[in-house]
C-alpha cells in the first residue's frame, strides 16, 4: 500500500505541486484577494521560521501592507538579517525578532507565556517553521527531534497563544503543512516511529505533517472563535528543500516553484477576507480546500484514533506547561 500511496502522490505532485501546477491554478485566482489595496496596518502577525524561504516571503508580503511582524526564528543572526532586508524592502520598521528553537519545548512554553503577559496584540499566527532530520535524534526530553519541532513545538506555541488570539478580531492560525502527509496514516501507537527498524526522516516528516492536519481539524472544534487552516505550499525551491532533500532538489530543481509561489496560499490565508468564507479546519492548496486523503490509500483515521492522539499530545505537553 505504501508503494501505491507514493506512486499516486508523486504522479499528482508532478501535475499539481510543481511550478507548472501553480501557474495553472493561479489562472483561477481572484486578483482582488491579494491586491495592493488589502491593508494589514493595525494588525500583528507572528511567523515562525520567518528568516528564510516561505516564511520570509509571507513576512515580506504582510510587511509591505503595513502589518506588524514578529519573526520567531532559531538563528538570531539570520533573523536580524531578514529583519533588515524586510524593513528595507517594505519601508516598514515594525519588524520584531524573537530567537526561539521550537524543538526546545520548555522554551516554547515560556516564550508563549511571556508574549501573552506582555499584552502585545496578536491577530494571526503562521506556524511555518519545521525541520526534516534524516537520522534519528532524540532531544533531552526523550522526543525525536522532527516530532519535537514539527508537531510538539507547533502545538505548544499555538495553545500557549490561544488566550491572546482569542482577544483579537477575526483571529487566524495557519499551519504550513505538506502534501507529503498524504502518504501517511495517523500513527497513534507509534507516533514518533520508534518501532521502525530503519528510521526514515522523510516519512517521519510526512507523519508529522499528517499530525499537523489532524491538529488543525481538532483545534477548529476546540476553539471556534479562531479560524484555523493548514496548507501545502507545493514543491518549492527553498533553503530547507535544498539542505534536507538534496537528491530531490537536483532531480526537480527546474520544475520547482519559487518560494514566493509556495508562500502564496499561506499569505492568502493570513490576509484575505476570502479565506474566512471557508469553514475553519480545512487543508488548502493553491487557495482552495482540497481532500486530506488520496483515493483508495487507506489513510483515514477514526474519531477515536484522533481523540487518542490529541489526548496523548495534551499529556505530553503537561510536563512543559505545568508551573
Amino acid at each position: 500500500m505504501s508503494f501505491y500511496r507514493n506512486a499516486v502522490w508523486f504522479a499528482r505532485g508532478l501535475r499539481d505541486y510543481t511550478k507548472g501546477g501553480y501557474e495553472s491554478a493561479s489562472k483561477n485566482f481572484n486578483p482582488a484577494d491579494l491586491d495592493l489595496n488589502v491593508d494589514c496596518s493595525g494588525k500583528s502577525y507572528m511567523i515562525t521560521g520567518g528568516n528564510s524561504g516561505i516564511g520570509k516571503c509571507i513576512a515580506l508580503d504582510i510587511a509591505k501592507r503595513g502589518g506588524t511582524i514578529h519573526l520567531v526564528c532559531r538563528n538570531k543572526k539570520s533573523a536580524q538579517e531578514a529583519q533588515s532586508e524586510i524593513q528595507k524592502a517594505s519601508g516598514n520598521n515594525n519588524i520584531h525578532i524573537h530567537p526561539l528553537d521550537l524543538s526546545d519545548s520548555k522554551s516554547v512554553v515560556e516564550f508563549g507565556r511571556r508574549f501573552v503577559e506582555s499584552g502585545t496584540e496578536l491577530n494571526v499566527l503562521v506556524n511555518n517553521a519545521g525541520c526534516m532530520i534524516n537520522n534519528r535524534e532524540i532531544d533531552g526530553n526523550g522526543n525525536e527531534k522532527n516530532f519535537a519541532t514539527n508537531t510538539l513545538g507547533t502545538h505548544l506555541l499555538t495553545t500557549s497563544l490561544i488566550p491572546l488570539l482569542s482577544k483579537a478580531k477575526q483571529p487566524r492560525v495557519i499551519i504550513v503543512s505538506s502534501g507529503g502527509m498524504l502518504v501517511q496514516k495517523l500513527n497513534v501507537d507509534d507516533w514518533q516511529l520508534e518501532k521502525e527498524k530503519k528510521f526514515d526522516g522523510t516519512m517521519a516528516y510526512a507523519q508529522n505533517k499528517r499530525q499537523q492536519v489532524v491538529m488543525t481539524e481538532q483545534y477548529a472544534k476546540q476553539y471556534p472563535n479562531i479560524h484555523f487552516s493548514a496548507m501545502h505550499p507545493g514543491w518549492a525551491d527553498t533553503p530547507a528543500v535544498r539542505s534536507s532533500m538534496p537528491e530531490f532538489y537536483e532531480k526537480m530543481k527546474d520544475r520547482l516553484r519559487t518560494a514566493e509561489q509556495g508562500a502564496d496560499t499561506a499569505s492568502w490565508l493570513a490576509i484575505s477576507e476570502a479565506a474566512l468564507q471557508f469553514p475553519s479546519g480545512l487543508f488548502f492548496e493553491d487557495r482552495r480546500p482540497v481532500p486530506t486523503h488520496l483515493p483508495l490509500a487507506w489513510t483515514r483515521s477514526t474519531k477515536e484514533e484522533e481523540a487518542k492522539f490529541m489526548a496523548k499530545l495534551a499529556t505530553l505537553s503537561e510536563q512543559f506547561t505545568k508551573n
